[in-house]
């Protein structure tokens, strides 16, 4: 990192000098995680998140006071920014892109603890460049019923000749991504979402439920298709979420979700150290090739012959 030097509390990033305010200030009390380590963090792991934040307008969860203080959602910038921070115009505000290590230096000195992004580009919007599920486990559920329901998943994924990755969601769930070329719309990503999640249900309805409302799942796993569409955001991976642990949204394999784990398994004081083990677990999710590989249009025009059938029939 020798385009990053520190003097008291003036951080110089590529030529970009940010001034950080109470660099001191525990942003996690109970992991202990100031400020300042939480900006060591950001860039340590910005070479393996920024893949997955460039170009994507961002949306920022900050906590002035820590994460056991208010909350405040911000999706554009708010009084003064300065003029290297990376931007675009969209419907009459400025949105922020995190485009490099200086930006995260910027938002994070900002309290911004949580990162998320849309799943389109600002350059390609309309156009997903990935369908995702989101798996969100029931108060006091087991999480090896969100790996059960994962794992199968996972198999009808594949019998549809579709590459998954799964991560965590930083706080109780998972979530699979499936990358796809960026040349369909958010109606024909749902189409497929939808036909299945409704398959899933049909395979464990005594486990999932597709209903939206929190009152309304009862002890059900919700199995949420539906996060996956225009302006809506999902954590990205490697962000630190308000939670006690610190804990990240973390890539993981297939073969660890068949073992086992716990999202409080991956948190900001271990991850450099994994990714350092396993390298980037995300990077295919980015790739061109497996974009290309993936056998969406074959699936898309089987729903579109044939509304009522199921995944077995392709």
């Amino acid at each position: 990192m020798r385009s990053i030097s520190l003097t008291n509390t003036v951080v110089t990033i590529e030529n970009k000098e940010i001034s950080i305010s109470h660099p001191e200030r525990i942003l996690w009390p109970d992991a202990g995680v100031t400020k300042f380590q939480y900006i060591q963090y950001l860039m340590e792991i910005a070479p393996f998140m920024l893949p997955y934040t460039t170009d994507r307008m961002l949306m920022i969860w900050r906590y002035p006071e820590g994460i056991t203080g208010r909350r405040v959602e911000e999706r554009s910038i708010h009084g003064t920014a300065p003029e290297w921070l990376p931007r675009v115009i969209y419907g009459g505000k400025e949105r922020i892109l995190l485009n490099d290590r200086a930006a995260l230096v910027w938002v994070a000195n900002r309290r911004g603890c949580e990162l998320h992004v849309p799943f389109d580009k600002h350059y390609r919007k309309e156009y997903p460049t990935e369908l995702v599920f989101d798996l969100d486990p029931a108060e006091d559920m087991d999480f090896g019923v969100v790996l059960q329901v994962a794992l199968k998943l996972h198999e009808v994924l594949s019998s549809l000749s579709l590459h998954s990755f799964p991560k965590t969601s930083g706080a109780t769930g998972l979530q699979i991504f499936v990358p796809v070329e960026p040349k369909y719309t958010f109606e024909q990503a749902r189409q497929i979402n939808e036909f299945i999640a409704k398959y899933m249900l049909q395979q464990l309805p005594d486990i999932i439920t597709l209903e939206r409302v929190v009152e309304r799942r009862g002890s059900k796993l919700y199995f949420d298709y539906l996060q996956l569409w225009r302006g809506r955001t999902m954590a990205a991976p490697y962000s630190v979420r308000a939670k006690p642990q610190a804990t990240v949204s973390a890539p993981v394999t297939w073969e660890e979700a068949a073992r086992g784990f716990v999202p409080a398994d991956f948190t900001i004081a271990n991850m450099t150290d994994r990714i350092g083990r396993v390298g980037d677990l995300f990077r295919f999710v980015s790739s061109e090739e497996v974009r290309l590989n993936q056998q969406l249009d074959k699936v898309l025009d089987f729903i579109q012959k044939n509304p009522t059938s199921s995944v077995n029939r392709i």
